[in-house]
């Protein structure tokens, strides 16, 4: 006669020994479909990253190269910068850019010549809060316009005043010099408003019909406008 111990021992299927956890073959091939989908992945995703900061690093630049003045080509005399060759036809890329970015049609090389201020006298930067004198002579030229820009959208709460003048309508001495006086608040004379409370100015001086367009190399301080702070703020 057989135990109860023998007969659960009869009854109970053999396990097999445990020699270690072994995965299922299906698992195991879908853990390396995972792994091979997550270097791919990563991959692309260098590949992704590489091109937007590629083209993050551009637009940047872009953006740089044609923000306010033209970036090459520009001949220093005191605080002004002539640019002669803006309005050629053979003129650089980057001028064209800055150009379809302002708006602005520049003068041909036999029309006139572009002349453009950012800081005064002193070299310091042209601010809205603060008020300059621009005076003296102009090189010889039928005729000039000057103007004043801001950076960053107009002030809507501020009145649209006038942004230049023209050598038919300013205010001269006897010797022929003038005096502009550009200011946020009314000055007498030739006042020019500044196109907002705050914020960077720059200054585009345009002498038409001009002998120095030829050659800017007959400029020299003595005959441009000086540009002096006079004061900021009330």
């Amino acid at each position: 006669m057989t135990s109860v111990a023998e007969t659960d021992a009869i009854r109970a299927p053999a396990r097999p020994p445990r020699t270690g956890t072994r995965m299922p073959v299906p698992a195991a091939g879908l853990a390396r479909r995972v792994r091979a989908f997550l270097r791919k992945t990563s991959r692309v995703g260098l590949v992704v990253y590489a091109l937007g900061l590629g083209a993050g690093l551009g637009l940047v630049s872009a953006d740089w190269a044609t923000r306010g003045r033209y970036p090459f080509g520009g001949v220093t005399v005191g605080p002004w910068t002539a640019w002669p060759r803006a309005g050629a036809s053979n003129a650089d890329p980057y001028a064209r850019a800055v150009n379809a970015r302002r708006g602005e049609i520049p003068l041909a090389v036999g029309e006139g010549l572009l002349l453009s201020a950012t800081t005064d006298d002193t070299g310091r930067g042209l601010e809205a809060g603060c008020r300059y004198s621009i005076a003296g002579h102009t090189p010889p030229a039928r005729a000039w316009t000057l103007t004043v820009t801001g950076r960053g959208a107009p002030d809507p709460a501020r009145p649209s005043l006038r942004s230049g003048f023209t050598s038919t309508e300013i205010l001269r001495e006897r010797d022929g010099r003038f005096a502009i006086l550009l200011a946020p608040e009314a000055q007498a004379g030739n006042w020019l408003p500044s196109p907002g409370r705050s914020g960077a100015l720059r200054l585009a001086l345009r002498l038409y019909d001009t002998p120095v367009a030829a050659g800017t190399g007959s400029l020299d301080p003595e005959t441009l406008p000086a540009i002096t702070r006079l004061g900021c703020g009330a």
